[in-house]
């Protein structure tokens, strides 16, 4: 059994896809608590804008690698929600660091709902990324 770049980026890709399923599962918790008020929105807002960037860019840099290696599918079904990251990133509020979430504005019941929606969506994406990958690893290995 050898190593190929593409079984490698597939690695690479499955401990990503797990560090980026235990980020949105801390942004379902983090916002259901703000939904039943049991943190307040400055605490939660500053404990959630610093994983922002971290999950972008680890969702971009596995992705890179699979340009690299030449995985078109893997790519173009990652490329809408790097799209949607990058849309999301560059629409965002004023604010004076980095991340999304304003707490001012988390509160909003509308925009409360939208996160807490794009929570759950980016965890079913990356749960079925997550076996996908683990797929594209075992076919990488076999295949070579």
């Amino acid at each position: 059994m050898a190593f190929n770049f593409a079984a490698v980026s597939y690695i690479f890709a499955l401990i990503g896809d797990a560090v980026l399923i235990f980020f949105a599962i801390f942004h379902v918790i983090a916002f259901d608590e703000l939904k039943t008020d049991y943190k307040n929105p400055i605490d939660q807002c500053n404990s959630l804008n610093p994983l922002v960037l971290p999950e972008y860019l680890l969702h971009i840099a596995f992705n890179i690698l699979f340009l690299l290696s030449g995985q078109w599918l893997s790519l173009c079904l990652n490329v809408p929600l790097i799209a949607y990251h990058i849309n999301r990133y560059r629409k965002r509020p004023v604010m004076s660091g980095p991340g999304l979430y304003d707490p001012t504005n988390i509160m909003n019941t509308d925009v409360l709902t939208q996160c807490q929606r794009e929570g759950w969506v980016k965890l079913a994406f990356y749960l079925l990324s997550f076996f996908y990958y683990l797929y594209g690893m075992i076919h990488a290995l076999i295949s070579t």
